[in-house]
């Protein structure tokens, strides 16, 4: 899970795996995988290095670059 910050200030705990696109414009957006749309304060930047840092802290992170060091060698 990932801490964001809603526009009224309250925090909200995001499942990071359920994350499909974060975009900024000039708000920054995430989009779940169910479809769904948040507005959140944190830069996209931001997001998306706690994204890398929780998929490291569970090891999805070093999976998913073995698969595209496999992947890049066939």
């Amino acid at each position: 899970m990932i801490s964001v910050t809603k526009l009224n200030g309250a925090q909200m705990w995001l499942n990071a795996i359920m994350i499909e696109t974060v975009e900024e414009t000039p708000d920054t957006y995430v989009t779940l995988v169910t479809g769904k749309r948040i507005i959140v304060l944190e830069k996209a930047a931001e997001i998306i290095a706690m994204i890398n840092e929780y998929y490291s802290e569970i090891g999805i992170h070093a999976a998913t670059i073995k698969v595209q060091q496999t992947e890049e060698l066939s």
